[in-house]
């Protein structure tokens, strides 16, 4: 496959699969209700911006302000609309009114979403998609390792190539060893072989994604980490790609990732495994078990029966009646849980993760 340069490109530009891309050959392990397309989504609408830019932020009030100053530095060479979306994400410091402070800046189209108290950062990311007006959205950390400067070409990259979403990986991470990066590294080799999107760095924070594929997705509590995969249930892996971007180390503060976070990542992935096998109908995994574990029970409790009334013989004080019995309601259980999974399903397509204390704009 053919390296495609685009001008002002930050990095390499680093392809996801050998050779031409073609929709035909992916197999997703999952599967799922929505259509996989070969072409861009594009639902047809109006957007009032090109492109958003999504930053969470929680506690960076020494980073934000050099933050936006540089974004709004990286997006001089952009000749078309932006805006940029803040998340304060339940500060307790200055965050919030130092970033209500660049409200009024000229040239600035800025909006704050202030939520009631910390969600998390996949609340976060879940509250800017859905605050976007642009065709593109751009995420990235508000702790100044992420490089605002990538934006602009990881544009031009992502149309070039007509994608739905670009990674950015951050190949020379200026992060610790032992807690940071080896577990990144064995993270993302097991995301990789239990969904099939092979990206190195599914961590990254700097993501550009069209803004008609990425609403089709609910990011729910930690599981921004797995947003290409996520992604892969609604276009094939094909259509999303990675790029090489710059990254710094942190200036300002300590980083909210520690061992703990490390380990949630591993009984994450389970999750992940799970909902995206059985999001839509959760019912045929549970009631599927208990359709064994029925059948199973049946057989004991038909052959028990045999044995009372074609051979006469007692039952009444064999372990294998207990062993039915409770093999019986384990299967009833089982299948109720799936008839409460699949109304919950239904009922939590449409709730929000995060409240919203307080949303700020420009004053008209």
């Amino acid at each position: 496959m053919a390296v495609l340069k685009v001008p002002n490109c930050a990095q390499c530009v680093v392809p996801i699969t050998n050779g031409p891309a073609k929709a035909s050959n992916f197999r997703s392990p999952f599967p799922v209700s929505f259509e996989r397309l070969s072409q861009p989504i594009e639902d047809g609408a109006t957007y009032e911006v090109e492109l958003s830019l999504v930053v969470p932020v929680m506690n960076e009030e020494e980073s934000l302000g050099p933050l936006i100053d540089r974004i709004c530095d990286a997006m001089k060479g952009f000749d078309k609309s932006w805006e940029l979306i803040l998340i304060d994400d339940g500060s307790t410091d200055r965050t919030l009114s130092y970033a209500r402070s660049y409200l009024d800046r000229e040239g600035l189209d800025l909006r704050i979403v202030e939520f009631q108290r910390n969600f998390g950062k996949a609340s976060g990311l879940q509250a800017g998609f859905d605050a976007s007006r642009g065709r593109l959205i751009a995420t990235l950390d508000g702790d100044l390792q992420n490089d605002p400067y990538d934006i602009p070409s990881m544009v031009a990259e992502l149309n070039a190539r007509d994608l739905d979403l670009l990674c950015g990986w951050r190949k020379a991470r200026q992060d610790a060893l032992v807690l940071r990066k080896i577990p990144s590294w064995c993270a993302n080799y097991l995301i990789g072989s239990a969904t099939g999107v092979k990206i190195h760095d599914n961590g990254c924070g700097l993501k550009l994604y069209r803004s008609a594929v990425i609403k089709q997705v609910r990011i729910l509590g930690g599981m921004h980490r797995f947003i290409p995969a996520w992604v892969a249930s609604v276009v094939p892996s094909s259509r999303i790609g990675e790029v090489v971007v710059t990254h710094h180390a942190r200036q300002f503060g300590e980083s909210k990732y520690g061992i703990s976070r490390t380990i949630r990542v591993f009984l994450d992935l389970l999750s992940v495994l799970f909902f995206m096998r059985f999001k839509q109908r959760p019912g045929h995994f549970f009631g599927t078990i208990g359709l064994i574990i029925g059948a199973i029970s049946s057989l004991i409790l038909l052959y028990l029966f045999w044995v009372k009334f074609g051979l006469g013989e007692s039952i009444g004080t064999r372990p294998l009646l207990l062993i039915g019995v409770m093999l019986f309601l384990t299967s009833i259980q089982m299948i109720t849980t799936g008839i409460l999974a699949e109304m919950l399903t239904r009922s939590s397509d449409t709730q929000k993760n995060y409240v919203v204390r307080k949303t700020y704009q420009k004053d008209a």
